[in-house]
Formats: C-alpha cells, sequence, structure tokens
C-alpha cells in the first residue's frame, strides 16, 4: 500500500502548489519511513562534545565586527501556533511584557540594533501557512523594517499527515486544513531556497544569517557572536548552553564515532531505555539552544550539490489528525530538526554562550518569569536579569497550561518574584494585586485567593 500511499501524497502536495524541491524532500523521507528507520541515535555510536570554545573567551576587533554586522541577516522561525498553550494563531503574538508580543519586541531588538550599529540588518520570519497571515499584519505597523527589496517573510513548507496503519495521506472532513502539517523547523533549508529567499540575500550582499526561535527572546542581534562566527571561516555554528538539573530535556551536540562529525541527538532520537544518559547533565554538559549561524555561501554551495535535500535525519512524530482529539485518526508527521544540519557540514563548529541568549517560553510557567520584575527590558529591549539566581516556577497543569486559564488567575500581573528562590502553585490560587513572592513559595492543593499585598513563602535564613 505504501508505494500508493507515496503517490497519492506527492500528487497531493502537487495539487496544492508545493514545490518540486519540497516534493523531493518528502519522499526522501517516506522511502525512510517505509524502511521502519526511527532516526533513533544509540549511546554507544556517540561520545560527549566536551570542548566547545567559550563566548567568554572571545576577543574580536571591533572595525571587522562592524564589517560582518553590514553582511549579517536575521531570520527568525515563526511557524509554531503554541497549541500547547491553548493557543490557535501564531505564538509570537501572545503578550509578554508592557502590552508588547514577542513579535514586537523581536522586531524593536532589530530596529535598536541597526540604529546602534548603523548596520542594514534585515529581519525575516520564516512562517507556516497557519502563522502568515497574523504575523505581516502586526509586521505593518512598522513601516522601517523592510530592507530594500528583501521580503519580511517566506513560507514554510507543507505535507500531509500519513496513516499509521498504511501511510496514505489522512482525510480528516471535519476540517481539511488537520490534514496538513509543517515538516519541522529542518524545512528551513528547502525553504531557503525554494522561495528564491537565499539567492535574493546573497543578491543584496549578505553573507551570513543568525537564526532563532522566534519564542526566544534573547536572541539579541551580537556583533561579538557575528565576529566570532566569520573568524573561525566555518560554515555553520549552533549556540549552546551549560545544562542544569532543569535542561535535562533539551537536545545536545555529540560526536558521532563512525566518522568524528558532530551530530544533534533529541529526546525523540534517543532510545528510551537510554534516556538516562541522556539526560545526565554531567555526560553531556552543553544542551542546544536552536540558535545557529550560517555562511550563506556555503550554505548555498551545498544545497546545490545536494539538489535541495539536506537528508538530515528523520523524526518520526506520532500525532492524532485532530491534535485536541486523541481519538482522531492516528498520524505520522515527517520532521526534521534544523539543528541535526550540523552533521552535513564539514567543518561545522559550536560556541557556548551565556543563559540571556536562550529565554524561551515553552510553557506559561516560563511566561510568568518573563512577565516578573526578575526581567526588565534595556535600552536594546533585551530581556536583563535583575535578579542573582532566577527562580524555579512550577505552576499545576490543570489551571494554568492554557494561556486564557492562566490570564484569569493573574488579572492585575503576576507576583514580585525579586526576593524569591522558588514558586510551587499546587492547587487553583487565583493572585490579587501587589503580591510578592520570598524565598521558597508552596501554594498547596486546596487553592484560593491570594490577597492584594500578600507576601506569600518562607524567607531565606540569614
Amino acid at each position: 500500500m505504501s508505494n500508493e500511499g507515496l503517490a497519492a501524497a506527492q500528487q497531493k502536495m502537487k495539487d496544492a502548489g508545493v514545490a518540486q524541491t519540497a516534493i523531493d524532500v518528502f519522499s526522501h523521507y517516506y522511502g525512510q519511513l517505509e524502511e521502519g528507520v526511527t532516526g533513533t541515535i544509540p549511546e554507544d555510536t556517540i561520545e560527549p562534545y566536551l570542548d566547545p570554545t567559550h563566548l567568554d573567551d572571545v576577543k574580536i576587533d571591533v572595525a571587522e565586527a562592524k564589517k560582518v554586522f553590514d553582511k549579517l541577516a536575521i531570520i527568525n522561525l515563526n511557524g509554531g501556533l503554541g497549541t500547547s498553550m491553548g493557543l490557535d494563531r501564531a505564538k509570537s503574538l501572545l503578550p509578554v511584557r508592557d502590552g508588547k508580543s514577542f513579535l514586537d519586541l523581536i522586531v524593536e531588538q532589530v530596529l535598536a540594533a541597526r540604529r546602534g550599529t548603523n548596520s542594514r540588518l534585515p529581519l525575516i520570519f520564516m512562517n507556516s501557512f497557519r502563522t502568515r497571515e497574523d504575523t505581516l499584519e502586526v509586521l505593518s505597523k512598522y513601516p522601517d523594517l523592510p530592507v530594500g527589496d528583501l521580503p519580511l517573510d517566506f513560507l514554510q513548507n507543507k505535507e500531509p499527515k500519513l496513516r499509521t496503519d498504511d501511510l496514505t495521506p489522512v482525510e480528516w472532513e471535519a476540517d481539511p486544513d488537520l490534514e496538513w502539517c509543517p515538516p519541522g523547523h529542518g524545512d528551513i533549508y528547502t525553504a531557503l531556497q525554494t522561495s528564491g529567499l537565499l539567492q535574493q540575500l546573497l543578491d543584496a550582499g549578505f553573507k551570513y544569517a543568525s537564526v532563532s526561535n522566534s519564542d526566544n527572546l534573547g536572541t539579541v542581534p551580537s556583533p561579538v557572536l557575528a565576529a566570532w562566527f566569520a573568524s573561525t571561516g566555518a560554515p555553520y555554528a549552533a549556540e549552546l548552553c551549560r545544562r542544569t538539573p532543569a535542561d535535562r530535556k533539551g537536545g545536545h551536540l555529540a560526536v558521532r564515532k563512525s566518522d568524528g562529525r558532530l551530530i544533534l541527538r533529541d529526546t525523540a532520537q534517543t532510545p528510551t531505555e537510554e534516556m538516562d544518559y541522556f539526560t545526565d547533565e554531567h555526560r553531556h554538559p552543553f544542551f542546544h539552544t536552536n540558535n545557529l549561524w550560517w555562511d550563506l555561501e556555503q550554505l548555498d554551495a551545498i544545497l546545490k550539490e545536494k539538489g535541495g535535500v539536506m537528508g538530515l535525519p528523520l523524526i518520526r512524530n506520532e500525532k492524532t489528525v485532530d491534535p485536541s482529539d486523541k481519538s482522531s485518526t492516528p498520524v505520522y508527521q515527517i520532521e526534521s530538526a534544523m539543528g541535526a544540519a550540523i552533521e552535513v557540514f564539514d567543518g561545522a563548529t559550536a560556541i557556548v554562550v551565556g543563559r540571556d541568549r536562550f529565554l524561551p517560553v515553552k510553557a506559561t510557567s516560563d511566561l510568568f518569569l518573563i512577565r516578573s520584575d526578575a526581567y526588565a527590558l534595556d535600552e536594546r529591549n533585551a530581556l536583563v536579569q535583575q535578579v542573582q539566581s532566577v527562580p524555579s516556577v512550577s505552576l499545576e497543569s490543570g489551571s494554568y497550561k492554557l494561556i486564557q486559564d492562566f490570564e484569569l488567575r493573574f488579572p492585575q500581573g503576576v507576583p514580585s518574584l525579586k526576593e524569591a528562590t522558588s514558586l510551587d502553585v499546587q492547587g487553583d490560587w487565583t493572585f490579587g494585586a501587589d503580591v510578592e513572592i520570598v524565598g521558597e513559595a508552596v501554594l498547596g492543593e486546596e487553592g484560593g485567593e491570594v490577597p492584594e499585598g500578600a507576601r506569600v513563602g518562607t524567607p531565606a535564613a540569614g
């Protein structure tokens, strides 16, 4: 049945106007799926990556940094909907601070960097078919954002979800849009080429690109990192952070024993029985931030050499066709990870950066932290940590997981964390104005109201 399934999927993509190169990439992965490839990377096939460069040790020439910055483009992944937080629009539209969304703050960070360096610094978003319209509407508020003839966005490809029983494209009459999915952020390479954007950037004199997720407000444009990357001559670099016990689920780089190449391993690529190795922050001491640096000329060369099919490791994602209905048809989504391209490039490298460059919002507990006084915005519109150590925040899933429920419980804004060590909310609590969390605070399963001006917690001794 799978031959028929592939033909049906290819035809469905053609009928939807998907570029032939994207269909070729999908077909490549379909073949692997049919063969039973799961994309797992066993521990005995890799060595830990222990000796990356550290940004703290980098020295740069200011004049050289300015030259590099003039040739840098900023690319932002903006295809996510934030469905795990109950969103149905681009996650980047979520208000973060002072009524400004991720999108607003990212734009303002880039505009501030332009003013500070007198560089062109184009900002370009990779949207999905579900995020494009809303995103471009917000960006229209910034008439100074476009650079020359470069577009403000390019579109991620789409592919059919496949039934797990026979690998044919799923049909879902209740909502045909749910028959489609994006191919993971590894599609960025194909989309850059098929959209024509990569050639446009090269024609406009851009040589480098800095790439990150739209839900990470830590990736303020950095002349220091840009100059470091240019000095390496590398085609590709990844930013890493030192792992803590809280980062055990984050992907990590490793050295493949068979050929000595750097590779990326995510949780989905780790055999279940070997998760202890994966989560050991001492064995694998750095995690992958998904902040990347590319030499666009070398990227263009390798895409042409490979006919647009980068051959990144398959990620077989098992879902239901309607993510909100676990009884709906089981499907596979064929995906790949953008960071996995590190293994494609000769001479790829990595650098360990400060935690200030990794401030993602994956859950409402992260949003709580970003909105709190543990951070403040500086003149670059960068989030700057205001406390010596960022408190840990745990919010009871049933009452706080979805953004609409979260907002109802903090009608006057989130509490102060200036004196907090940790906050563990175990029940359904609603918070009044001007609440302060001090030391270690636990709010029990009984739930209730935290009154205005309350100080909650046990202050640290001394």
